[in-house]
């Protein structure tokens, strides 16, 4: 069942590690079949080393495991959460990569200090609240979906594919598990960059509006022309 997603959900989770995104099992991908609404997501606790495409899971939107002998990632209800909530994305992943964490322990959005934070994003990206207690001690890893949910209200998942909470660490999103890879390295990338910069000058302001909307819109537009046409 679904064995070419499952291809791409394997060869997805392999590149967190590949892009340095990942230690251990701190992280997970997934993706969802538009069709059957069927998810495929890692297998958790299992090494990335030994993972093939038949550990993945399929599970549906209520969790339910319909295919796979071991058990699922334990954020695959954050996932499904998101899923639910925006039929648009296709991959979801979560990860611990440090520069972005850092900065959701710091509770703290990542400025949009430069263009390439806008070529990818438009606007800061955005860290959840903390959690209740309550929202804690019973579905946690489905309230963590709602906690990104209620922060994206009135917010474009589209142009702002992450999201950080508070305490926890990243997830990024995209049209399939690729992209969504793609999107989390990026925010590692420009956390690093964010970090930096207010190391060497602690005073340092977002870039303007106008400059950060060239950049966004040139590659992202109606009238975009980064890039070659296909």
């Amino acid at each position: 069942m679904l064995k070419m997603l499952k291809e791409q959900v394997l060869k997805a989770n392999l590149d967190l590690v590949k892009n340095g995104l990942v230690l251990f099992t701190w992280g997970n991908v997934s993706a969802i079949d538009k069709e059957t609404k069927l998810v495929v997501i890692k297998p958790s606790g299992v090494s990335y080393d030994e993972m093939t495409a038949e550990d993945m899971v399929v599970v549906d939107l209520n969790g339910k495991i319909v295919e796979g002998k071991l058990n699922p990632s334990s954020d695959t209800p954050t996932h499904l959460e998101l899923y639910k909530a925006y039929p648009e994305i296709g991959g979801v992943v979560h990860t611990h990569s440090t520069y972005a964490t850092a900065f959701a322990q710091a509770g703290r959005n990542i400025p949009a200090y430069g263009t390439t934070h806008a070529d990818y994003f438009y606007g800061e990206v955005p860290c959840a609240r903390s959690l209740e207690q309550e929202e804690v001690e019973t579905e946690y890893e489905k309230n963590t979906g709602k906690v990104i949910i209620e922060t994206f209200q009135g917010k474009d998942v589209g142009g702002i594919p992450a999201c950080l909470v508070k305490h926890h660490g990243v997830f990024a999103w995209g049209k399939d598990a690729n992209e969504a890879v793609y999107h989390a390295t990026v925010v590692e990338e420009v956390a690093k960059m964010a970090c930096l910069t207010e190391r060497i000058n602690d005073k340092a302001e977002p870039a303007e509006t106008y400059l950060m909307d060239k950049h966004y819109n040139r590659k992202h537009g109606k009238n975009a022309y980064y890039g070659q046409k296909k």
